[in-house]
Protein backbone atom coordinates (compact mmCIF):
# COMPACT_ATOMS: atom_id res chain seq x y z
CA UNK A 1 0.00 0.00 0.00
CA UNK A 2 2.89 2.36 0.63
CA UNK A 3 3.82 2.19 -3.03
CA UNK A 4 0.43 3.68 -3.89
CA UNK A 5 1.03 6.78 -1.78
CA UNK A 6 2.19 9.88 -3.70
CA UNK A 7 5.78 10.82 -3.19
CA UNK A 8 6.42 13.96 -1.21
CA UNK A 9 8.33 16.67 -2.95
CA UNK A 10 11.77 17.05 -1.45
CA UNK A 11 12.03 20.82 -1.50
CA UNK A 12 13.93 22.70 1.18
CA UNK A 13 12.14 25.99 0.67
CA UNK A 14 8.99 27.43 -0.85
CA UNK A 15 8.69 28.27 -4.53
CA UNK A 16 9.98 31.73 -5.30
CA UNK A 17 8.65 33.84 -8.15
CA UNK A 18 10.97 36.82 -8.57
CA UNK A 19 10.34 39.89 -10.69
CA UNK A 20 10.64 39.45 -14.42
CA UNK A 21 14.00 40.56 -15.74
CA UNK A 22 15.04 41.38 -19.27
CA UNK A 23 16.86 38.52 -20.99
CA UNK A 24 20.64 38.65 -20.79
CA UNK A 25 22.84 38.82 -23.84
CA UNK A 26 23.76 35.15 -23.42
CA UNK A 27 20.08 34.19 -23.35
CA UNK A 28 19.35 36.19 -26.46
CA UNK A 29 22.24 34.52 -28.27
CA UNK A 30 21.21 31.02 -27.12
CA UNK A 31 20.45 28.65 -29.99
CA UNK A 32 21.15 31.47 -32.47
CA UNK A 33 24.04 31.24 -34.95
CA UNK A 34 26.38 34.16 -34.39
CA UNK A 35 29.86 33.08 -35.46
CA UNK A 36 31.51 33.84 -32.12
CA UNK A 37 31.74 37.05 -30.11
CA UNK A 38 34.72 38.30 -32.11
CA UNK A 39 32.90 37.59 -35.35
CA UNK A 40 29.89 39.50 -34.10
CA UNK A 41 32.00 42.56 -33.24
CA UNK A 42 33.78 42.52 -36.59
CA UNK A 43 30.44 42.18 -38.34
CA UNK A 44 29.06 45.21 -36.49
CA UNK A 45 32.15 47.33 -37.27
CA UNK A 46 32.01 46.39 -40.94
CA UNK A 47 28.31 47.22 -41.15
CA UNK A 48 28.73 50.55 -39.39
CA UNK A 49 31.50 51.52 -41.79
CA UNK A 50 29.42 50.59 -44.84
CA UNK A 51 26.36 52.44 -43.51
CA UNK A 52 28.44 55.57 -42.93
CA UNK A 53 29.99 55.35 -46.39
CA UNK A 54 26.63 54.79 -48.11
CA UNK A 55 25.10 57.71 -46.21
CA UNK A 56 27.96 60.06 -47.10
CA UNK A 57 27.51 59.17 -50.77
CA UNK A 58 23.71 59.44 -50.68
CA UNK A 59 23.37 62.71 -48.76
CA UNK A 60 24.70 65.09 -51.44
CA UNK A 61 22.72 63.25 -54.12
CA UNK A 62 19.49 63.67 -52.17
CA UNK A 63 20.32 67.32 -51.44
CA UNK A 64 20.53 68.01 -55.19
CA UNK A 65 17.35 66.04 -55.93
CA UNK A 66 15.45 68.13 -53.39
CA UNK A 67 16.11 71.18 -55.56
CA UNK A 68 14.74 69.52 -58.68
CA UNK A 69 11.09 68.97 -59.65
CA UNK A 70 9.60 65.51 -60.00
CA UNK A 71 9.61 62.43 -57.82
CA UNK A 72 13.26 61.47 -58.13
CA UNK A 73 13.86 62.54 -54.52
CA UNK A 74 11.17 60.13 -53.29
CA UNK A 75 12.51 57.26 -55.39
CA UNK A 76 16.07 57.84 -54.22
CA UNK A 77 14.95 57.97 -50.58
CA UNK A 78 13.42 54.51 -51.02
CA UNK A 79 16.65 53.28 -52.66
CA UNK A 80 18.65 54.70 -49.75
CA UNK A 81 16.54 52.89 -47.12
CA UNK A 82 16.66 49.65 -49.12
CA UNK A 83 20.45 49.95 -49.22
CA UNK A 84 20.61 50.44 -45.46
CA UNK A 85 18.52 47.32 -44.87
CA UNK A 86 20.83 45.31 -47.09
CA UNK A 87 23.98 46.66 -45.43
CA UNK A 88 22.83 45.83 -41.90
CA UNK A 89 21.68 42.35 -42.93
CA UNK A 90 17.95 42.98 -42.48
CA UNK A 91 15.88 41.11 -45.07
CA UNK A 92 12.54 42.76 -45.85
CA UNK A 93 9.63 40.48 -46.76
CA UNK A 94 6.63 42.28 -48.26
CA UNK A 95 3.12 40.81 -48.21
CA UNK A 96 0.42 42.68 -50.13
CA UNK A 97 0.48 45.59 -52.55
CA UNK A 98 1.55 49.18 -51.96
CA UNK A 99 -1.29 51.62 -52.67
CA UNK A 100 -0.24 53.97 -55.48
CA UNK A 101 -3.27 56.29 -55.41
CA UNK A 102 -1.35 59.27 -54.05
CA UNK A 103 -1.40 60.94 -51.68
CA UNK A 104 -1.65 57.96 -49.32
CA UNK A 105 -1.60 58.04 -45.53
CA UNK A 106 0.20 54.88 -44.40
CA UNK A 107 -0.49 54.01 -40.74
CA UNK A 108 1.68 51.38 -39.04
CA UNK A 109 2.59 49.96 -35.65
CA UNK A 110 5.87 51.12 -34.17
CA UNK A 111 8.44 49.20 -32.12
CA UNK A 112 11.87 50.32 -33.30
CA UNK A 113 13.99 52.77 -35.29
CA UNK A 114 14.26 49.88 -37.73
CA UNK A 115 10.67 50.63 -38.78
CA UNK A 116 11.99 53.69 -40.63
CA UNK A 117 14.37 51.58 -42.70
CA UNK A 118 11.88 48.79 -43.35
CA UNK A 119 8.96 51.03 -44.37
CA UNK A 120 11.18 53.49 -46.18
CA UNK A 121 12.45 50.65 -48.39
CA UNK A 122 8.92 49.64 -49.37
CA UNK A 123 6.90 52.84 -49.94
CA UNK A 124 7.57 56.27 -51.44
CA UNK A 125 6.56 58.53 -48.57
CA UNK A 126 7.71 61.05 -45.97
CA UNK A 127 7.79 60.14 -42.29
CA UNK A 128 6.15 61.90 -39.38
CA UNK A 129 8.55 61.74 -36.41
CA UNK A 130 8.67 63.12 -32.89
CA UNK A 131 10.58 66.37 -32.44
CA UNK A 132 13.28 64.66 -30.35
CA UNK A 133 14.61 62.94 -33.47
CA UNK A 134 15.64 66.34 -34.80
CA UNK A 135 18.18 66.56 -31.95
CA UNK A 136 20.02 63.32 -32.81
CA UNK A 137 23.37 64.14 -34.47
CA UNK A 138 23.73 62.91 -38.07
CA UNK A 139 20.32 61.22 -37.89
CA UNK A 140 18.58 64.61 -38.01
CA UNK A 141 20.41 65.52 -41.24
CA UNK A 142 19.28 62.32 -42.92
CA UNK A 143 15.73 62.81 -41.63
CA UNK A 144 15.56 66.36 -43.01
CA UNK A 145 16.91 65.24 -46.37
CA UNK A 146 14.11 62.66 -46.36
CA UNK A 147 11.60 65.52 -45.80
CA UNK A 148 10.54 64.18 -42.41
CA UNK A 149 7.83 66.21 -40.66
CA UNK A 150 8.70 66.69 -36.98
CA UNK A 151 5.89 66.99 -34.44
CA UNK A 152 6.14 67.94 -30.77
CA UNK A 153 2.42 67.79 -29.90
CA UNK A 154 2.64 70.94 -27.79
CA UNK A 155 -0.22 73.40 -27.89
CA UNK A 156 1.81 76.21 -29.36
CA UNK A 157 3.00 74.23 -32.39
CA UNK A 158 0.14 71.81 -33.12
CA UNK A 159 -1.46 74.02 -35.77
CA UNK A 160 1.82 74.70 -37.56
CA UNK A 161 2.77 71.02 -37.59
CA UNK A 162 -0.66 70.02 -38.90
CA UNK A 163 -0.25 72.56 -41.70
CA UNK A 164 3.15 71.06 -42.53
CA UNK A 165 1.66 67.57 -42.87
CA UNK A 166 -1.22 68.90 -44.97
CA UNK A 167 1.24 70.74 -47.18
CA UNK A 168 3.15 67.52 -47.89
CA UNK A 169 -0.01 65.70 -48.94
CA UNK A 170 -1.42 68.63 -50.91
CA UNK A 171 1.82 68.59 -52.90
CA UNK A 172 1.03 65.00 -53.88
CA UNK A 173 3.39 63.22 -51.51
CA UNK A 174 2.36 60.43 -49.14
CA UNK A 175 2.97 60.23 -45.38
CA UNK A 176 3.93 57.41 -43.02
CA UNK A 177 2.41 57.84 -39.58
CA UNK A 178 2.71 55.86 -36.33
CA UNK A 179 -0.66 56.46 -34.59
CA UNK A 180 0.40 54.67 -31.39
CA UNK A 181 2.32 57.84 -30.58
CA UNK A 182 5.35 55.95 -29.26
CA UNK A 183 7.34 52.76 -29.77
CA UNK A 184 6.90 49.68 -27.57
CA UNK A 185 8.48 46.31 -26.79
CA UNK A 186 7.19 44.67 -29.96
CA UNK A 187 4.96 42.13 -28.20
CA UNK A 188 1.73 44.03 -28.87
CA UNK A 189 0.15 46.93 -30.76
CA UNK A 190 -0.95 49.88 -28.64
CA UNK A 191 -4.31 51.58 -29.32
CA UNK A 192 -4.18 54.03 -32.20
CA UNK A 193 -4.77 57.64 -31.17
CA UNK A 194 -7.43 59.39 -33.20
CA UNK A 195 -5.72 62.78 -32.86
CA UNK A 196 -2.93 61.57 -35.15
CA UNK A 197 -5.40 60.88 -37.96
CA UNK A 198 -6.67 64.43 -38.31
CA UNK A 199 -4.63 64.76 -41.50
CA UNK A 200 -6.30 61.71 -43.07
CA UNK A 201 -8.88 63.86 -44.85
CA UNK A 202 -6.09 65.23 -47.06
CA UNK A 203 -5.30 61.73 -48.38
CA UNK A 204 -6.96 59.92 -51.25
CA UNK A 205 -6.40 56.57 -49.53
CA UNK A 206 -5.46 55.28 -46.08
CA UNK A 207 -3.48 52.02 -45.91
CA UNK A 208 -2.82 50.19 -42.61
CA UNK A 209 0.49 48.30 -42.30
CA UNK A 210 1.64 45.63 -39.83
CA UNK A 211 5.40 45.49 -39.19
CA UNK A 212 6.88 42.49 -37.33
CA UNK A 213 10.47 41.31 -36.93
CA UNK A 214 10.04 37.56 -37.31
CA UNK A 215 13.48 36.05 -37.94
CA UNK A 216 16.68 36.05 -35.90
CA UNK A 217 19.67 33.87 -36.74
CA UNK A 218 17.61 32.55 -39.63
CA UNK A 219 15.13 31.00 -37.16
CA UNK A 220 11.60 32.10 -36.20
CA UNK A 221 11.78 34.93 -33.67
CA UNK A 222 10.44 34.11 -30.21
CA UNK A 223 9.00 36.40 -27.56
CA UNK A 224 12.41 36.74 -25.91
CA UNK A 225 13.85 37.93 -29.25
CA UNK A 226 11.65 41.04 -29.34
CA UNK A 227 14.20 42.78 -27.11
CA UNK A 228 16.79 42.48 -29.88
CA UNK A 229 14.69 44.58 -32.28
CA UNK A 230 12.49 46.78 -30.09
CA UNK A 231 13.73 50.25 -29.16
CA UNK A 232 11.56 52.05 -26.64
CA UNK A 233 11.53 53.91 -23.35
CA UNK A 234 14.93 55.30 -22.34
CA UNK A 235 16.98 52.80 -24.37
CA UNK A 236 20.25 54.17 -25.72
CA UNK A 237 20.26 54.28 -29.51
CA UNK A 238 23.98 53.60 -29.84
CA UNK A 239 24.17 50.48 -27.67
CA UNK A 240 20.92 49.09 -29.10
CA UNK A 241 22.21 49.55 -32.66
CA UNK A 242 25.54 47.92 -31.77
CA UNK A 243 23.88 44.81 -30.34
CA UNK A 244 21.58 44.51 -33.33
CA UNK A 245 24.33 44.92 -35.91
CA UNK A 246 26.15 41.91 -34.42
CA UNK A 247 23.25 39.61 -35.30
CA UNK A 248 22.81 37.51 -38.41
CA UNK A 249 19.74 36.20 -40.20
CA UNK A 250 17.32 39.01 -39.27
CA UNK A 251 14.09 39.56 -41.17
CA UNK A 252 11.13 41.91 -41.01
CA UNK A 253 7.75 41.27 -42.60
CA UNK A 254 5.80 44.27 -43.86
CA UNK A 255 2.14 43.33 -44.24
CA UNK A 256 0.24 45.84 -46.41
CA UNK A 257 -3.48 45.72 -45.69
CA UNK A 258 -6.24 46.82 -48.04
CA UNK A 259 -6.48 50.61 -48.48
CA UNK A 260 -9.68 52.61 -48.18
CA UNK A 261 -10.78 56.21 -48.83
CA UNK A 262 -10.90 58.28 -45.61
CA UNK A 263 -14.46 59.45 -46.31
CA UNK A 264 -15.59 55.80 -46.00
CA UNK A 265 -15.25 56.14 -42.21
CA UNK A 266 -17.73 58.16 -40.13
CA UNK A 267 -15.03 59.93 -38.09
CA UNK A 268 -11.37 59.68 -37.12
CA UNK A 269 -12.14 57.82 -33.89
CA UNK A 270 -13.73 55.01 -35.88
CA UNK A 271 -10.81 55.11 -38.31
CA UNK A 272 -8.28 54.83 -35.47
CA UNK A 273 -10.19 51.95 -33.87
CA UNK A 274 -10.64 49.93 -37.07
CA UNK A 275 -7.12 50.54 -38.39
CA UNK A 276 -5.65 49.61 -35.01
CA UNK A 277 -7.68 46.39 -34.99
CA UNK A 278 -6.51 45.37 -38.48
CA UNK A 279 -2.86 46.22 -37.81
CA UNK A 280 -2.95 44.44 -34.43
CA UNK A 281 -4.56 41.30 -35.83
CA UNK A 282 -2.05 41.06 -38.66
CA UNK A 283 0.89 41.65 -36.32
CA UNK A 284 -0.37 38.99 -33.89
CA UNK A 285 -0.40 36.35 -36.63
CA UNK A 286 3.09 37.29 -37.77
CA UNK A 287 4.46 37.17 -34.21
CA UNK A 288 3.09 33.63 -33.93
CA UNK A 289 4.96 32.76 -37.15
CA UNK A 290 1.67 32.06 -38.89
CA UNK A 291 1.00 33.04 -42.51
CA UNK A 292 -0.99 36.25 -42.78
CA UNK A 293 -2.63 38.06 -45.67
CA UNK A 294 -3.86 41.63 -46.20
CA UNK A 295 -7.07 42.39 -44.34
CA UNK A 296 -9.85 44.84 -45.18
CA UNK A 297 -10.77 47.53 -42.67
CA UNK A 298 -14.19 46.31 -41.59
CA UNK A 299 -15.85 49.66 -40.99
CA UNK A 300 -14.67 51.09 -44.30
CA UNK A 301 -15.85 47.99 -46.17
CA UNK A 302 -19.33 48.20 -44.73
CA UNK A 303 -19.66 51.91 -45.39
CA UNK A 304 -18.24 51.68 -48.90
CA UNK A 305 -20.64 48.88 -49.86
CA UNK A 306 -23.54 50.79 -48.29
CA UNK A 307 -22.78 53.92 -50.31
CA UNK A 308 -22.34 51.88 -53.48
Amino acid sequence: MDSLQPRRLKRKGPLSFGRHQAPTDAELFADRPRGGLAGGRLRAVRRLALVALWSLVAMPIQAVLLLLPGRAKARFARLYHAGLCRLIGLRVQVVGQVCQDRPVLYVANHSSWLDILALGSVVHACFVAKAEVDSYPFVNIIARLGRTVFVSRTRGTTGREADAMKGVMQAGDSLILFPEGTSNDGTRVLPFRSAFLGVAKEARQVQPISVVYDRLGGLPALRRDRAVFAWFGDMDLGSHSWQLLRREGTRVTVLLHQPFPPEAMPDRKAMARECGHVVGAGAAELRQNRPSSPRPVAGATRLSSHRA
